[in-house]
């Protein structure tokens, strides 16, 4: 049996940190603030779940025909230049930028910011997968580099850029 990690809103860790907590608590899904306080990620509904299998596969598919990329899901972390450690729910990350990388910052939360970093909202407009927080989170990104972002918004049918 798994219990839940408690921690205290003012925890504040490093990248190195981050990652031990992480290897700790393997069941727990968190991402990591610029300033070192933890984001927990609750888990999405099934029709969310659905769609960002769909995302997925959709990104993985062209990545694969196109050649000359990496495409990432959901479960995949970043470190990011600012510390933050972030998990898109889809990425792509040019096979030459990967390739740069050590074989141990592949294992690890790789170290760079992915060139599209894709979020998917679900339907609830609240907490870490609300419109706002996704907002922000997508600012994040693209001050860390990014080079095109997508917030997909199926209860909108909208897509931000």
């Amino acid at each position: 049996m798994t219990l839940p990690i408690a921690l205290t809103a003012s925890l504040r860790l490093t990248p190195e940190q981050f990652a031990q907590v992480c290897d700790a608590n393997p069941d727990a899904v968190l991402e990591l603030a610029a300033d070192g306080s933890l984001i927990p990620i609750t888990p999405t509904g099934s029709e969310t779940g659905a769609r960002n299998g769909e995302l997925f596969f959709q990104i993985k598919t062209w990545a694969r025909a196109r050649g000359g990329w990496m495409a990432f899901d959901s479960s995949t972390g970043f470190r990011l230049p600012d510390n933050s450690v972030l998990s898109p729910d889809a990425s792509l990350v040019a096979l030459a930028r990967w390739q740069a990388l050590s074989a141990n910052e592949r294992r690890g939360f790789a170290p760079l910011c992915p060139d599209l970093v894709v979020e998917l909202a679900s339907p609830s407009d609240e907490g870490p997968r609300g419109l706002t927080a996704l907002r922000r989170k997508m600012a994040a990104y693209q001050r860390n580099g990014a080079r095109l972002g997508w917030l997909l918004i199926p209860e909108e049918q909208a897509v931000e850029v």
